[in-house]
């Protein structure tokens, strides 16, 4: 009777463990598909960005009468 509640105790921990570990992995692919989507984002302004800053600075020189 004893090692029949140890076994099932162990089991039950077994499972807890094993959905922990599920939802952590859940939360790390999380954190890592955020992460991946602000160095997309970061890579689009470091590539294309100073194309529309120069814009943005000729715009306002030509309509402050710089130009």
């Amino acid at each position: 009777m004893n090692q029949e509640k140890e076994k099932l105790e162990r089991n039950v921990r077994r499972a807890a463990g094993v959905s922990a570990l599920r939802k952590i992995g859940k939360i790390v692919a999380e954190e890592q598909q955020a992460d991946n989507e602000k160095a997309s984002a970061l890579k689009w302004f470091f590539r294309y960005g100073w194309i529309v800053l120069v814009g943005c600075a000729l715009s306002l020189a030509h309509f402050a009468g710089w130009l």
